[in-house]
């Protein structure tokens, strides 16, 4: 039984739940601004499946990294957003979010829409790209407790 079960959105619904529905879209193609399944891009996904469960996210990565509270990357959890730089490592702006599915001690899986892949689970913990890129972890409208 993983911790994601217990945790209960505000409104009642599950992070497993929402997590099960973003791995729907697993081999979905990248769409730059794209915002269906047809086609997402990082923020298009992560407001669409989010968007399935009672959040409004505005369009960009840059603003949902806005929202929400920042938690330790050690802390993270599942339904947690992890932000990134964009293709420029030297940027110092959000251009990228994807969204915890697991996490312990080894690694941290996210889902995404990737550039080149479309949408997908990899561990942060062993990826060269997003290790240098990382900026932020974020915490939305939710609350962990035992669900009823």
């Amino acid at each position: 039984d993983s911790v994601s079960s217990n945790v209960v959105l505000k409104n009642g619904k599950k992070i497993d739940d929402m997590i099960s529905f973003a791995k729907t879209f697993l081999g979905t193609p990248y769409r730059y601004s794209g915002t269906s399944p047809s086609g997402f891009d990082c923020s298009g996904f992560i407001g669409y499946v989010m968007g399935g469960f009672g959040f409004s996210l505005p369009r960009s990565s840059y603003s949902i990294a806005e929202m929400g509270k920042t938690v330790k990357l050690a802390d993270v959890q599942p339904g947690d957003l992890l932000f990134f730089k964009g293709s420029n490592v030297k940027s110092t702006s959000v251009g990228h979010v994807a969204m915890v599915v697991e996490a312990n001690e080894y690694e941290i899986k996210m889902i995404h829409s990737s550039t080149s892949r479309g949408v997908v689970i990899e561990n942060f913990k062993t990826s060269k790209y997003f290790i240098p890129r990382f900026l932020k972890a974020k915490r939305l409208d939710y609350e962990y407790r035992k669900s009823q």
